[in-house]
Order: structure tokens, then sequence, then C-alpha cells
């Protein structure tokens, strides 16, 4: 991380853009000759003057020089690499041409906008799925990332808010459950540090193995992956068993009965020790730990929720604080993210009033099956005969890769990606744009892990005949006969607009604020004058059938949810693919300073599995299950359970000896009750790469 000094000359405020919980405010230097210098954390109250290492190195990234500057045509086979510049001109005809050659065969719906969370400005990211809702494409199902957790918080709160960061330096317990913020969140374990210091406050992290923020923690509970309901359950069953739990506020502010609380009394440490791999001592002492600290600070991750029971075990552990009543207390409770915090109207924003509710909905993380003519997916709708791609690189990050690089490689199909460098999706294009970075245009952000509604506008031009995703999309509706009025406005007016229509300050007050924190008093933050339900009630039952379909497979009560793709003697360990420290997702692949920290990809193995297999460190070893297989090196590394792999990613598929990356080997199938991507819950067979 790296901290706020003395202001140089040239220092200007704006709103880091990337699919992180901080979305941080920046000091930007910019020097004389017109080229981007450091970046600093702002002095805002929650950012403190703090960013991660790879933002703050973000001038590699902006005036890198493969940075694509302008639109490129394929020539030559799919795949092939070959491009040839052309004009913006030509490349509206080509796309305007190729989407009405799509829908004259099979109907608007065989046009796919996929677009997803590389930016989180809100206008940036939305023009596109205006266009698609307006022009009656298809819509989509946005499920990589917080389906199943959103789905699984929201069945207990029922509104997505939780307490506010900065109230962590009144706790004296902090959780950190399925996150490893110092990969993801570097501003989290800052504010944590400073309840360490002060209050000597304790910090237990729960995750599958000793990743670099559970290295700096008290006590590490390194469970199997796909068992946090279970801990959760058993922790419920001390607190109840030995009368640290807080019965008054259960009565007043939950829907507790006695039903639940005879299922949680079969809910024994004894048990969970038997699915977690935990002993029966570690889930006890944490459960006694957490009941006798009534200002706990629960922070809940997205990590463990990317299982096939995500949505249950997410459940189980928001309703520890309810359990605890630690809800009442300054800095108790728990944080998953703010998001319904903020109050924005965005139906103007995302053309909410022209969407033709009968347009199917196609899963983002179902790619591969949807691009391969799987009815399932498709419904009784056409075959996908165009995309236009933005925010993401499905042919790396979404599941079942090779289904996926398939599906893209279709000569039936028309691609087009507007993207800054040419990633693994955009070698698969027919036509790549070239795309603005975040201080090239305006935008408007909000964040999940703090208060803070923030505006940045652009600082610097866009190089060559970068175009800004509102820019391009409000010219391509244009040219396909698409009205509305957002398409006719400036980003900056249509940022006016949104806040106009929500009832906040203008963009230009919000800036000279230094964001608008929209933080909530204490009685509505730790939700004492009622949670998001009807009745006010945290539920303990909840109802699923509310979150989406498949509600019925649900357990009825806060349990572990045995659904997970569970080892075999045939596939014997069970891989998390979690974050890289100098990745986000797949950005920042292409800085050097990134590349050089990561080295290659490697797969976490324990020693007492390399000395079982007689693996030596950096033995090149394969990976594999029923969807393909990886090479990759081996890193022998303890702090995890012996049958628990961990390759951290997302690299380029190029970087994998085999030239397909990690996602190879997870599953498209959607997890319980109503999808979302199951990126941590895959078990596979590990053998030297020479083996058959």
């Amino acid at each position: 991380m790296t901290t706020s000094s003395e202001a140089p000359r040239g220092l200007r405020r704006s709103v880091c853009p990337h699919d992180c919980p901080s979305v941080c405010a920046l000091a930007v230097e910019l020097e004389s000759s017109g080229l981007l210098g450091r970046i600093r954390g702002a002095d805002q109250s929650y950012t403190d003057g703090i960013i991660c290492a790879k933002v703050a190195r973000y001038a590699e990234r902006i005036h890198h020089p493969e940075r694509l500057l302008h639109p490129l045509r394929r020539v030559g086979a799919k795949g092939g690499g070959c491009f040839e510049r052309i004009s913006w001109e030509n490349a509206f005809d080509l796309l305007v041409e190729r989407i009405g050659a799509a829908v004259a065969q099979d109907g608007p719906q065989a046009v796919w906008p996929y677009h997803y969370a590389g930016t989180m400005g809100l206008v940036q990211r939305a023009a596109l799925r205006r266009l698609g809702h307006l022009a009656g494409w298809s819509r989509q199902r946005e499920t990589f990332c917080v389906a199943l957790a959103d789905a699984g918080w929201l069945a207990g709160a029922g509104v997505k808010r939780g307490i506010d960061t900065r109230e962590i330096v009144h706790s004296d317990l902090i959780v950190v459950w399925g996150g490893n913020p110092v990969h993801t969140q570097i501003n989290f374990m800052h504010w944590a540090q400073k309840a360490r210091r002060a209050r000597g406050a304790r910090l237990v992290v729960v995750d599958p193995y000793r990743t670099p923020t559970a290295a700096q923690a008290d006590v590490h509970l390194a469970l199997q992956p796909g068992t946090d309901g279970a801990l959760a359950c058993a922790v419920m069953h001390v607190l109840l068993a030995e009368g640290l739990a807080d019965r008054d506020y259960l009565a007043r502010y939950t829907d507790f009965s006695p039903q639940i609380e005879q299922h949680l009394a079969a809910r024994t440490p004894q048990w969970a020790a038997g699915i977690t791999g935990l002993t029966v001592e570690e889930i006890v002492d944490f459960a006694r730990s957490y009941g006798q600290t009534p200002n706990s600070f629960l922070r809940i991750g997205f990590g463990f929720t990317r299982q096939r029971n995500g949505s249950a075990a997410m459940h189980a552990v928001s309703c520890l604080p309810a359990v605890s009543g630690a809800w009442q207390h300054p800095g108790g409770g728990a944080l998953f993210g703010q998001s319904g915090l903020y109050g924005l109207n965005t139906a103007f924003l995302n053309g909410l009033d022209a969407v033709q509710p009968d347009t199917r909905l196609l899963d983002i993380s179902r790619l591969g099956a949807v691009l391969g003519g799987d009815r399932r997916d498709l419904g009784d709708g056409p075959p996908v005969r165009a995309m236009i791609v933005q925010n993401t690189n499905p042919a790396v990050v979404a599941p079942e890769s090779a289904r996926v690089r398939a599906g893209l490689m279709r000569e039936d199909l028309f691609l087009c990606v507007h993207e800054h460098f040419m990633t693994d999706t955009a070698q698969l294009a027919d036509l790549v744009l070239p795309a603005t970075m975040f201080l090239e245009h305006d935008d408007l952000y909000q964040a999940s892990g703090h208060t803070f509604l923030q505006s940045a506008e652009a600082l610097i031009p866009a190089p060559g005949e970068c175009r800004s995703n509102h820019a391009f999309i409000s010219e391509l509706a244009g040219r396909l006969g698409v009205a509305h009025g957002a398409f006719g406005m400036s980003a900056a007016a249509l940022i006016d607009r949104v806040l106009a229509d929500s009832g906040r300050p203008s963009a230009a007050e919000i800036r000279a604020l230094g964001g608008l924190d929209c933080a909530l008093p204490f009685e509505r933050a730790h939700f004492l004058d009622g949670f998001g339900h009807p009745d006010g009630r945290f539920r303990f039952a909840p109802d699923w059938a509310a979150r989406g379909a498949g509600g019925a497979a649900m357990p009825a009560f806060p349990d572990h949810q045995a659904v997970i793709d569970a080892a075999t003697p045939a596939k014997p360990f069970r891989l998390v693919a979690a974050p890289a420290r100098t990745f986000l997702n797949t950005t920042f692949t292409e800085t050097p300073t990134s590349r050089a920290k990561e080295g290659r990809p490697t797969v976490k193995v324990h020693p007492e599995i390399c000395r079982t297999l007689d693996l030596a460190d950096g033995e090149i070893v394969a990976l594999g299950n029923a969807l393909g297989s990886v090479r990759l090196h081996v890193e022998i590394c303890d702090g995890m359970q012996p049958t628990t792999l961990i390759v951290e990613s997302q690299w380029p598929n190029a970087a994998f000896l085999d030239g397909i990356g990690i996602n190879t080997l997870i599953s498209a199938e959607p997890g319980y009750p109503a999808a979302g991507a199951v990126y941590h819950d895959t078990a596979v067979w590990l053998r030297r790469a020479s083996q058959p």
C-alpha cells in the first residue's frame, strides 16, 4: 500500500474505478509534460490516504505502449491474432451491418450486450445496458460475483447495507470471514490495524488457506472449502448452549423460535468438526471469543459464497450478530456491502422505462453453454449471433474456459470488443475498438465497502482514437435508429440528471465535498429501527422462494447445504481459484510491475501432499477434472488443509503452460437458489504432468 504525503503541485482529485469494495478517493499527480505521475490516496475519511500499490502505479497502465489506440478489424482466421487498422466510420458501418444481419435473421434477441464490472462507474457501465433494453436485445443475469452472496445476505437482513467500516475503531474483535482484504480491500486492513493499535483488537480470519490477511491474524481458521455454513451453525450452537446468546435481542429483532433453537442444538462443534476439518477446540474457542465480545465486527467477504451452497452459507454466517446481539453496540455487527445505502434513481440512466419484460435473460456465467446452443439457457429464443463486450474479459473470467473459447470462435458469431488492451477476448473478436480509461472520462461512483457517493471528471485527454463507453454507445444508438434522451446527453449532464432524480447534490458539489458521505445514523445503520423485511425482523427462517427459482431446495433454517462438488477418490482435492494480489481479475495483468511481482501461475500444495507424491517446489503438475486439465508449477505451502489446492489468478490464458487458464476447470453449473458462479467449488485430481 502507499500513503499520501505533502501534496505536490498539479494534484487533482479522482476516484478509482476498479471492481473493488474500496472505490478509493484518489489524489492524481499530473506532470507538466501531460503524463500521469504518481497516484495517492486522497485525504478522505474512509480512504484516509491509503490505496493499493497497483493503482499507485497506474501510469504503467494508462501510458502502456501496447494500449489499444485505434479501431481494428480482424483479417484472416478467428483467433489468428491478425488485425488491420480501420476508421471509426468503417467500424460503425461494419457493426451496424452485422447487428442488422443478426436481427434480420433471428430477431433482436440474437444480439447479446455482454458487460460486467470492469468499471464501477455507473454512467460508463449503463450505456450498453440501456441500448440493449431499448433495442430489445437479450438481457443478462449478472452472476459472476455477488448473485449468491446477495441472495444469502438478503434472505436474513432484507436490505444490502451494514455498519460503517470506520466504526471498526470501536471494535475489540474483528472477524474477516471469506475475504482477503490485503489483496482485495487494503483500506479495510488499514482500519483494522488502527483498532489493533489503539484497542488491542484481535483479528480472526476464516479462510481455507493462509492468505496474507490470515498471516496477520491472531487466529486463522483454515476450514475445508465449502463448509462455512457448518462452522457458523456450530458457533451459534455454542452461543445458545453456553448462555452467550442475547435472547432479549433475538426476541425483539428476529424471528428466532424454539424450532430454530432445536435445529441448532443438533449442529454441535463435533458435527461441524467432521465437516470443516477444524478441531472441536478451534470451533469452541472461536465461538466463545465471539460471544464474549459484544463489539465484534464481522466483515463478510465474497469468497466463501462462490460455491454451490454459497447463499446458504452466507445466510448462516450473517446470523451470528443476530444471535450475539452485536448489532446493538458501537463497532459491533456486520458488513457485507453498502449498495443499498445510496438510494440512487437509475431508471433513466439504465433505460428501465423501455425494458421489455418478456425479453429473455442470459446468464453471463453460462456463456459457453449459451454460445454452444444449450436450450436450457437459450429457452425458446434464437442462438446468439452478435455480441458487444465491454468491461469484462470472458475468455478468461467466465467458467468453463474451453467451452467459452469454442463458442467465441464460432464463425457465425460476430464479436465486437471495446477494450483497453488486446485481451484474450479481444484476440477472438471480429472488431476491436479502443476505450478510454477512468482519467479520460466523467463518471459517478458508489461503493460496497464504504458510504461515500463520489463523482470524477476527465483529467487528461484520451489518447489516439479512444472513446468512452457512453460516447461509443450513444453514437451506435443513433446509427441504429434507437432514441433515448440519455444518448443525446454528455456524461457530465447524465450524471447530474441521475443525481437530481435522486435528490442528491450536483456532481460539482459532490466533488467539492470530496465525496458525499451517505452514512446512516447509528440506529438505522445497526438495524435498531428494523431490518429490511416488512415486519422489520431478521429472518433465521428465510423465504428462499423470494430470492429466486429453486427455493424449495434450500434449507429451512441456517445450515450446511451439502451440494458442493465434494472430493472423491478420483478427484481427492478441492480447488480454490483465489484472486492474486497485484491483479484485479484480469486488469493489471498487462502492467510490467504486476507481472514481475506475481511471477507465474502456481498451485499451492500442502507439504504433506508433496511428500506423499514426491513433488518438489517448482515442479510441473497437472490439475484436472471432467472439464479438462491445466499444467502449472508447484508452490509448496502450508497453512491449509492437505486436500486443499490454491491457484491465485486471473492470469491470461497464455501464461499457463498449455495456453488456457484455471477457469477451464471451473463448472458453469449455477449455485443455489437462483444462479451464481461457483469459482471456488471444484474437485480435481493432481499428478505429475508427465503422467497420463
